[in-house]
């Protein structure tokens, strides 16, 4: 069974004085979640990173992740794995 999510969520925390904001939207398209991710750097255009990971299809036949700057594959790709497992289709999550 894949769900999805029915309203945009943004949840804050802080970890050994890092302060790490997720944003998660439902998306429709790659271009919308190439859009969200724009729009949460641009607000978040101090922060470090803006790691992104999102799937899109029934299926999640398209996932795409970014690192933004962390090593290679220590942000984008955990975070698609958490939507990959959940089953969590249609979604773009960014965590600045």
């Amino acid at each position: 069974m894949t769900i999805t999510i029915k309203t945009d969520f943004i949840n804050e925390e802080e970890i050994k004085k890092s302060r790490f904001i997720c944003h998660l939207k439902r998306i429709s398209s790659e271009e919308e979640a190439r859009d969200f991710i724009a729009k949460i750097k641009k607000e978040h255009w101090k922060a470090n990173h803006n790691c992104s990971a999102y799937t899109l299809g029934d299926r999640q036949e398209i996932q795409r992740t970014s690192d933004d700057g962390e090593p290679s594959g220590t942000a984008g790709v955990p975070m698609l794995e958490i939507l990959k497992k959940k089953e969590i289709i249609n979604v773009c999550a960014v965590v600045t």
